[in-house]
């Protein structure tokens, strides 16, 4: 079935949206390419100006006047992609800083981006970030289907796209948006840091591995995955920071943020293909975190997340803070968990002084108590967001 996915989803960050929207002379929304921020942004409505078009780029020019004297929102679409017009910016929320919900501007993190906000409108506009969708904005979409093609509206909306809709995308940003970024590395060296990042998809980083295998010093992958993060493609998850009586393992993960690119980078053409993959629990591992994650941002920016590993083999995949309590969360590709597996988890907790314990699996239903809960992914995200 094809459907206009975007136009039926309520986007969990529209309430807050709003109210920066209406605390703020303006608001800047970043995210990935193609995670829906135009969609998003234009439902608000107002005069649009897509700043990749010149066509469009003139007619701001031209009008700019009428358009700061105007009652209407004003949305600037690919922000980064004309600098002149934050000088500009500047100047009319200055001129009147009691007028607010004036300018929505939407971007992809770039060095450039956050250098023009920093220096031109620091103090001036609130920053929200817009990830692709989650299995509560998109109920319709099934687990399975929105784990092996990630969460991007169009392929979910178009299941017979993937995973040509996602090479195309990764070759679009390798060929043409990171260079333009200010990334130094040539595209058939970033298409190959693609590649090895799927490789090591859910493992601790290391640099230099990759610098050797890249052929290219540690300290120029860390430059490159600066902007792999910042475009929002790479998530790197930091160790737990706390005074644990254990040596534990220093690095941070990595993980694609999408399950769809890195299904696509890897080759995998269905869900039977991926559940034969070696790899296939930490793709699952993947995922799980970004849902959880995603679904926390809108009303929590700050929850800290990061994951545990005790240089004697205990983990958690996932700790982070929500409601003033500390969660610690194990995740197992299984619908059939152990008892030893909770027992492990909670021996573990302890060593952090966890408040609640999740062993997230596929399991039919939940079993709970007042700190520990057995449950799905479902019943995980429905239970954060209650």
């Amino acid at each position: 079935m094809i459907f206009n996915l975007q136009e039926m989803v309520k986007r969990s960050l529209n309430p807050v949206l709003q109210q920066c929207m209406a605390d703020y002379p303006g608001v800047l929304l970043v995210g990935a390419r193609q995670s829906g921020k135009t969609t998003l942004a234009k439902t608000l409505g107002g005069a649009y100006f897509d700043l990749e078009q010149e066509a469009d780029r003139l007619r701001l020019d031209l009008a700019w006047d009428s358009v700061c004297q105007s009652d209407q929102q004003v949305i600037l679409d690919e922000a980064q992609a004309w600098p002149e017009v934050f000088p500009r910016l500047r100047g009319a929320i200055d001129a009147d800083r009691s007028r607010t919900g004036r300018f929505l501007l939407l971007g992809s993190v770039a060095p450039a981006l956050m250098r023009q906000v920093s220096e031109s409108l620091a103090g001036r506009l609130a920053i929200l970030h817009l990830d692709p969708l989650t299995l509560l904005e998109s109920p319709e979409t099934s687990l399975d289907n929105m784990w092996l093609r990630g969460s991007f509206p169009e392929p979910l909306s178009h299941p017979r796209r993937y995973p040509r809709w996602h090479q195309n995308y990764l070759s679009l940003l390798a060929q043409r948006d990171l260079p333009g970024w200010g990334l130094a590395a040539k595209p058939k060296v970033t298409e190959r840091l693609f590649k090895m990042l799927g490789a090591v998809h859910g493992q601790t980083l290391n640099l230099s591995q990759l610098g050797k295998s890249l052929g290219v010093s540690h300290t120029a992958v860390r430059t490159y995955l600066d902007f792999l993060t910042g475009a929002f493609l790479v998530r790197e998850l930091p160790i737990y920071a706390a005074n644990v009586k254990k040596r534990l393992v220093k690095s941070p993960k990595v993980y694609w943020v999408d399950s769809g690119l890195l299904h696509a980078l890897m080759g995998v053409e269905n869900r039977e293909d991926l559940l034969s993959r070696p790899w296939v629990g930490a793709s699952w591992e993947g995922f799980v975190i970004q849902q959880i994650l995603d679904s926390l941002a809108p009303e929590n920016p700050s929850f800290d997340p990061s994951f545990l590993r005790t240089s004697d083999g205990y983990e958690l995949d996932l700790v982070f803070r929500h409601k003033q309590k500390l969660w610690a969360v194990e995740i197992k590709l299984t619908s059939n968990p152990s008892v030893d597996e909770m027992r492990r988890l909670n021996k573990t907790a302890d060593l952090i002084g966890a408040d609640q314990r999740v062993l997230l699996s596929r399991v039919a239903q939940p079993i709970e108590n007042a700190k520990t809960l057995s449950c799905d992914l479902p019943h995980l995200l429905n239970r954060l967001n209650a």
